[in-house]
C-alpha cells in the first residue's frame, strides 16, 4: 500500500468513529441530578434565620441597607463565631509528641541537632 493511501484510509476511519461517537452522545438521555427531598425551601423553613439570609441574598445591593438583613447577618456571625459554636468532638486534638527512647541520651549529643562534619585541614607543607 502506498503511504498516502494509508493516511487517507486512517483519516476516513477516524472521521467515521468521531461521527459515530457524536451520534451516540446526542441520542443519550441525560440523567436528572438527584436533589434533596425538600430542596432549599425545606431547609429554610426549619431555620428562620436561614430563610431571612436567603431573602437578603435575593435583595442584592439593597441588602446592606435593610435593617432586617443587618440583624440577620449579625445573628449569623454570632452563631458562627460564638465560643461554643463548634462541638468539641469535631475539633481534632493536638498530635501527640513522640517520646524519646530510653537508650537515647542528650549528654552525648551536640547542642546543634545537625552534626557538621569538617574535612581535615592540611597544612601547606604537607
Amino acid at each position: 500500500m502506498d503511504g498516502k493511501l494509508l493516511a487517507r484510509v486512517g483519516v476516513v476511519v477516524f472521521v467515521a468513529l468521531a461521527i459515530t461517537a457524536t451520534a451516540i452522545e446526542m441520542t443519550r438521555k441525560e440523567d436528572e441530578p438527584s436533589s434533596p427531598v425538600g430542596g432549599p425551601m425545606a431547609a429554610a423553613s426549619a431555620d428562620p434565620l436561614r430563610a431571612e439570609l436567603m431573602r437578603c441574598q435575593g435583595l442584592g445591593e439593597a441588602g446592606p441597607r435593610d435593617p432586617a438583613c443587618l440583624r440577620a447577618w449579625a445573628e449569623s456571625r454570632e452563631r458562627f463565631l460564638a465560643p461554643g459554636a463548634r462541638p468539641q468532638e469535631r475539633l481534632p486534638g493536638p498530635p501527640a509528641m513522640p517520646r524519646p527512647e530510653s537508650d537515647m541520651t542528650i549528654e552525648g549529643m551536640d547542642a546543634d541537632p545537625v552534626r557538621k562534619e569538617m574535612a581535615p585541614v592540611l597544612e601547606e607543607g604537607q
